[in-house]
């Protein structure tokens, strides 16, 4: 059946309307190149502009990405699928394996950029982690790469009291990461709370995760509570929106 708004549709919008129905159907499969603006002013008869909005339609949903020189091709990242309760759970860490080991499989991680400060704490922080204004904190940034992509940055702040001459002032914080260490400190995580937002990201933000132009970031704040109810960490994460599907699986 023909959609009756097709025809009002701006042409480059129906043009990657085709091509995204071309993915979806396998006719491009994934690291395959794309028709380049040259092909598509030929076959639709259109301005080099327009050819270029289509294509741009398809990177901003994150189905396609450009390489340099080379020209756009159907996205080949597999979706990063955070399962946001199980990856919390303490047989992960508290059996030395990091939260990410719930996520990513067999496929291949690295973290770079980190940086471990300690510095005062803003409101939003001292707010959070109960402390008083200014009161000193460890910050632990970090980037994610997986296969190759960015797909993460993480900021996590812990009063500076608890995290002082132990592995989580240092850039490798060990085996079971930073929930273990807490763990040994008798400070055990046992709840969270997440709290989850979308906007477009920063010029920085953009440039260290090389998002496609128009790709909105999703924000997770996550705090973690002993079970006395103490706030032990807060932890900030800004996510690649195109790289990620969010699972939540619990009983009613």
């Amino acid at each position: 059946m023909t959609d009756p708004d097709s025809g009002r549709r701006p042409k480059y919008q129906r043009i990657a309307d085709e091509l995204r129905t071309a993915i979806q159907a396998g006719a491009f499969a994934p690291g395959d190149r794309l028709p380049g603006e040259n092909d598509l002013m030929t076959t639709y008869e259109v301005a080099r502009m327009t050819a270029r909005q289509a294509l741009s339609v398809l990177r901003n949903e994150g189905l396609a990405e450009a390489r340099k020189g080379a020209g756009v091709f159907v996205r080949a990242f597999r979706p990063l699928r955070r399962r946001g309760i199980p990856r919390l759970a303490q047989e992960h860490w508290g059996t030395g394996r990091s939260v990410w080991s719930a996520d990513i499989e067999d496929r291949a991680l690295v973290v770079d950029q980190i940086e471990v400060r300690e510095t005062a704490a803003n409101t939003r922080v001292a707010d959070a982690l109960g402390l008083t204004p200014d009161a000193q904190v460890c910050v632990r940034s970090r980037r994610f790469v997986l296969d190759d992509k960015p797909v993460l940055l993480s900021v996590s702040y812990l009063p500076a009291r608890l995290a002082q001459g132990t592995p989580i002032s240092t850039p490798d914080t060990g085996p079971g990461g930073t929930y273990a260490r807490l763990a040994e400190l008798g400070r055990q995580p046992v709840h969270f709370r997440e709290e989850i937002r979308c906007r477009m990201p920063t010029a920085d933000e953009s440039s260290r995760l090389t998002l496609e132009f128009g790709t909105p970031v999703i924000l997770i704040g996550r705090t973690a509570f002993t079970a006395t109810g103490e706030a032990v960490e807060l932890n900030e994460m800004t996510l690649d929106s195109a790289s990620y599907v969010l699972e939540y699986d619990f009983d009613a």
